[in-house]
């Protein structure tokens, strides 16, 4: 697990610490001509000489160089200004499988050691699976009954409907559940409130006129909800883990 550790440090010096400004715009301008692009995967080559401090490593250096060196290539060549963000996660997620795999051969890590289907893995897994998608459209639903009118209500709640940023509340609702999730995994169940009372203090305080009562409340009861099915499937998990 040391030289799995290793290897990423290596990789997060040499992607996001050793490579400027300079060298990205090079590389996304000449794409495989540029010659930092070669400077770069050199210098992850050397990275991982170095942080592991042991020169046998050489030929999984210069593998693992060579994978990073096709992987980029992938998203210079590929990537668009409208798919930049998508790329980014992309190559990060391709090297990353690339390092694990890497080190899984070099360590003999035995597959049953890493499966994802252990008792608690899966447990986890579907906690996670179930706050982000399911329970937003649970509480979606739910909610749903009581949607603003928009057309005839105040122009303050037509304002925070148009005002909003795409698909941003279900993002929040995404991360509020999640960090809700760890929190009780991890038995920290003052992050639950603190969390409750940071988004109380940036999305109620917008929703104090008398005017806006409708939408408070809608607001309010939608918080509440997907507070309680994240809460729910917190305590709930953690009952099974503890089983296992």
């Amino acid at each position: 697990m040391i030289l799995l550790l290793q290897f990423f440090l290596a990789h997060i010096l040499g992607d996001f610490f050793l490579q400027n400004s300079k060298w990205i715009a090079n590389k996304e301008l000449k794409k495989w001509r540029s010659p930092y692009l070669y400077i770069h995967v050199f210098i992850h080559f050397i990275l991982i000489i170095l942080v592991t401090w042991n020169l046998s490593l050489w030929r999984v250096a210069l593998v693992i160089s060579m994978f990073h060196l096709f992987i980029d290539v992938i998203k210079l060549q590929y990537q668009k200004p409208s798919t930049q963000r998508a790329w980014f996660f992309i190559d990060q997620i391709a090297h990353l499988v690339v390092l694990f795999c890497i080190w899984s051969y070099n360590e003999k890590v035995s597959w049953s050691y890493i499966a994802i289907a252990t008792p608690r893995t899966l447990i986890i897994s579907t906690a996670i699976l179930f706050v982000l998608k399911p329970a937003s459209l649970i509480t979606k639903f739910v909610i749903s009954k009581w949607t603003p009118d928009t057309s005839t209500n105040s122009s303050a709640a037509a304002a925070e409907v148009i005002e909003s940023l795409k698909n941003a509340g279900e993002w929040i609702g995404f991360l509020e559940r999640l960090l809700i999730l760890i929190f009780i995994l991890l038995g920290k169940w003052e992050g639950v409130g603190f969390l409750l009372a940071a988004k109380s203090v940036f999305r109620f305080g917008d929703l104090k006129e008398p005017k806006e009562t409708k939408l408070t409340e809608y607001v309010v009861i939608g918080t509440f909800l997907s507070f309680f099915i994240a809460i729910i499937t917190g305590i709930i998990t953690s009952r099974l883990l503890a089983l296992f």
